[in-house]
C-alpha cells in the first residue's frame, strides 16, 4: 500500500485488487454535531479453520470411461466445471464425489490446484491417483482468512445513541483475490446491524500480498465487523458512564421498524431488509440467562485483586441462507424407503439429520426411513453446496416442496387403490389410510410399487418429485452473547467462567443440532479471540507452521456454554427458516475483548488487536504501568 511498495502482480498498478464501498447519509455533518468522538484503530489476525482432515483428492477412470474424482471439496459441481474447463472434458463423462469428511469451515470451499492436477495426473498415467495433504501443507497452502485493519470514527450523544459511522479498512487478500470482495462486503454490510445508524460510510482496500490467498472462513467477514462495532460501543460507554448494557439498548432497532432498510445493498445486488424480530426483548433474554446482574456483584468483589473479572457484550444481526439455488429429488422406492438426492455435500453439519425430519414430516414417513444421499454430480444435474449458513435455509424449502409433491402423487394412487377420493387420504407413519378410518389403509411400499405404472400419475410415474428453491436474498437473524472472564493480572492467563449465546434461527428443525452449531461455532470463534493466529516474517516465511506455534482450544480450556433459542420465523422461504452454521462464531472476538478490557479498566488500557495472549495481555499492562 505504501507509495513506491514492490508489486506483487506484474502489470498492476498498485496492489489494491477491489475497492468495496457504501454510504448512507452524510456522515461528516452528522459527525460535526456528535458530543463524542470515538476514533480508534483495530487489527483483526489473520486465521485459518484448521478443520481435523485436511484435504485430499483421489482420481481415477471407470470401465465406463468416466473419470471418476474423490474430492474433500464443499462444491463438487465446481470442481466438476472447473476440470472440465482446464482438462477440455465434457461434463456428462466426470463425476465429483464428495463424501461426508472432517470439517471444512469453508476452507474446502475454494478450487484449489490438487483437483485439477490429480485428474490430470490419472487421465496421463492410466492409473488411479491420490493425494492427501499434510499438516504443514494445509498450513502453506489452504486458504486463510480475517486479516483487516480498521481505522473508524463513530459520533455520539450524551445519551448514547450512534450519530454517524465513519469507517475505512484494509484486508489483506494474500497473493489472489479468489472471492473478489464477498467477505469485506459482508464486514461492510454487517458492521451497523442491529443498530439505527442513519449516517454511515465505509470504504474497505482489498490488496494483495505475498501470503496463502484468503477465502471466506465460517462467518465470513462477520467477525471482524462485530469486534470493531462492540470495541467502539464499550469504549464510548465508558467515556459517557454508561452501562454497557444500555448503550446497546438505546441503539437498537425496535420492533416497529421492521422491516428495516438501511440503505445498503447486499452483495447478492439485493437492498437489504433486515427480517423482523425483537432485538431489545432478545438481548434481555442473554442477560437473564448470562446472569448479568450476579456477574456484575462477582465483579465487584473482585475489583482490586490479583484475580479480577470482566463482563463482555456483543450484538449482531447477520445476514443467512444467501442464494443461489438447491434443489432436491425425493423417491419412494419399492421397499418404502424414502431418498433424497441433493446438490450439496456435508462436512459435519448434520444434513441427514435436519432434512430428513423435513422430509419425514412433509411426507408423513418414519424419521429413519429417509436415506439422504448427495456430494455426488451424478445424482443430480445442478446444485450450489454448503457455505453462508444457507443448506437449511435453501435445501430444506426444496425438500419440503419435493417431499410435498410425491406426497400429493401417492394420495391420488392410493385413493384409487382404497377406492376412496384423493382429498380423504391421509399418510402417517409410512402408510396411507383414508381419513378417520386407520385401518383401511396401505403401506407407502405398497403404493410406490402400484405408482410405476398407475394411470393416475401419467405421463409422471412414480413416487418421486425434484424441485428447486432460490430465495430472493438472505434472511436476517438476530443473535447476542456474553462472557464473564477472570484475568489474573500477575500471569495474565485468562479463565472463562461463564459463557451464553442466543441466536434467531427462525423456524428451527432440530433445536439439538442448533444448540451444536452455536457451541462448536462459539469454541472456533474463542480460539480467535485467545489463542490463533496466523504468522508470517517480514520476508513472507510462514512462521506458524504447525500446532506447535499456531495454538488452537482445546476441551479442557473451554467452559460450558449457555444458549437459548429465539423464533421469528424468515420472510424469505416457507418453513420460516434462518442460518445458524457460522453464527456462534461471530462475537467471541468482541466478547472476550469488552470483557478482558472490562477487567482492566482501572489500568486505563484499551483492547486494539487480537489475539488476547498472555503476552499480549502482559504488553498492554505494561505498558499501562501495572508493574511499577
Amino acid at each position: 500500500m505504501a507509495t513506491g511498495a514492490p508489486l506483487v502482480h506484474e502489470g498492476w498498478p498498485d496492489n489494491v485488487a477491489y475497492v468495496s464501498r457504501a454510504a448512507v447519509g452524510d456522515v461528516e455533518a452528522a459527525i460535526g454535531q456528535a458530543d463524542l468522538l470515538v476514533a480508534e484503530r483495530f487489527r483483526h489476525p489473520r486465521l485459518a479453520a484448521m478443520p481435523i482432515e485436511t484435504r485430499g483428492v483421489l482420481a481415477y477412470v471407470d470401465d465406463s470411461g468416466t473419470l471418476i474424482v474423490i474430492s474433500s471439496t464443499q462444491h463438487p459441481y465446481h470442481v466438476r466445471e472447473a476440470i472440465a474447463e482446464v482438462l477440455g472434458l465434457v461434463e456428462e463423462r466426470l463425476r465429483v464425489i464428495a463424501p461426508e469428511v472432517g470439517g471444512s469451515f469453508g476452507a474446502k470451499g475454494q478450487v484449489y490446484p490438487e483437483e485439477i492436477l490429480v485428474p490430470a495426473l490419472a487421465l496421463r498415467l492410466g492409473r488411479p491417483v491420490k493425494w492427501v495433504e499434510g499438516r504443514n501443507e494445509h498450513f502453506v497452502a489452504t486458504c486463510h482468512d480475517r486479516e483487516q485493519v480498521h481505522e473508524i470514527r463513530v459520533g455520539f450523544k450524551h445519551d448514547g445513541r450512534i450519530v454517524a459511522i465513519d469507517d475505512r479498512f484494509w484486508a489483506d487478500f494474500g497473493a489472489y483475490p479468489v472471492q473478489e470482495d464477498g467477505v469485506t462486503l459482508n464486514t461492510i454490510n454487517h458492521l451497523c446491524a442491529p443498530y439505527r445508524v442513519e449516517h454511515y460510510r465505509n470504504v474497505c482496500a482489498n490488496v494483495v500480498s505475498h501470503k496463502m490467498f484468503s477465502a471466506a472462513y465460517r462467518a465470513a467477514g462477520r467477525p471482524e465487523a462485530a469486534f470493531v462495532m462492540d470495541r467502539v460501543l464499550d469504549i464510548a460507554a465508558r467515556r459517557l458512564r454508561l452501562d454497557p448494557a444500555e448503550i446497546r439498548r438505546r441503539n437498537f432497532l425496535r420492533p416497529q421498524d421492521m422491516p428495516y432498510r438501511p440503505g445498503l445493498t447486499y452483495k447478492d445486488g439485493v437492498p437489504v431488509a433486515f427480517d423482523p424480530g425483537d432485538f431489545p426483548a432478545a438481548f434481555d433474554k442473554l442477560l437473564k440467562l448470562f446472569g448479568y446482574e450476579e456477574m456484575r456483584a462477582l465483579q465487584k468483589q473482585r475489583a482490586g485483586r490479583i484475580h479480577r473479572v470482566g463482563i463482555g457484550l456483543s450484538c449482531y444481526l447477520q445476514g443467512t441462507g444467501l442464494g443461489p439455488y438447491e434443489g432436491a429429488n425425493v423417491r419412494v422406492d419399492p421397499k418404502g424407503k424414502v431418498y433424497i438426492y441433493l446438490g450439496c455435500s456435508s462436512q459435519g453439519q448434520s444434513h441427514a439429520t435436519t432434512l430428513a425430519q423435513i422430509c419425514a414430516q412433509e411426507l408423513g414417513v418414519p424419521f429413519d426411513d429417509v436415506i439422504i444421499v448427495g456430494g455426488d454430480t451424478q445424482v443430480l444435474p445442478y446444485g450450489v453446496g454448503p457455505y453462508a449458513s444457507r443448506i437449511a435455509a435453501n435445501a430444506g424449502p426444496a425438500v419440503a416442496r419435493a417431499a410435498r409433491q410425491v406426497r400429493l402423487k401417492a394420495t391420488k394412487v392410493a385413493a384409487s387403490m382404497l377406492e376412496a377420493a384423493a382429498e380423504d387420504i391421509r399418510i402417517t407413519g409410512g402408510r396411507a389410510h383414508v381419513v378417520g378410518v386407520p385401518a383401511l389403509g396401505v403401506p407407502l411400499a405398497e403404493v410406490a410399487r402400484v405408482a410405476v405404472k398407475s394411470k393416475e400419475l401419467l405421463p409422471d410415474p412414480g413416487l418421486n418429485a425434484c424441485t428447486y428453491f432460490n430465495p430472493q436474498t438472505v434472511t436476517w437473524a438476530f443473535g447476542a452473547q456474553a462472557a464473564a472472564i477472570e484475568v489474573d493480572v500477575e500471569t495474565c492467563e485468562l479463565r472463562i467462567l461463564r459463557y451464553a449465546a442466543i441466536h434467531d434461527c427462525g423456524q428451527p428443525i432440530n433445536p439439538m443440532v442448533v444448540d451444536g452449531q452455536l457451541h462448536g461455532g462459539i469454541a472456533q470463534g474463542l480460539g480467535g479471540a485467545m489463542m490463533e493466529e496466523i504468522v508470517y516474517d517480514s520476508l513472507g516465511q510462514l512462521r506458524t507452521g504447525s500446532f506447535m506455534d499456531y495454538a488452537m482450544p482445546k476441551a479442557g480450556q473451554l467452559p460450558s456454554f449457555l444458549t437459548a433459542q429465539l423464533a421469528h420465523p424468515s420472510m424469505i422461504n416457507d418453513l420460516g427458516i434462518k442460518g445458524v452454521g457460522e453464527s456462534g462464531a461471530i462475537s467471541p472476538g468482541a466478547v472476550i475483548s469488552n470483557a478482558v478490557e472490562d477487567a482492566l479498566a482501572d489500568f486505563g488500557i484499551i483492547i486494539r488487536e487480537l489475539p488476547l495472549t498472555p503476552a499480549r495481555i502482559f504488553t498492554l499492562l505494561k505498558a499501562a504501568g501495572a508493574y511499577k
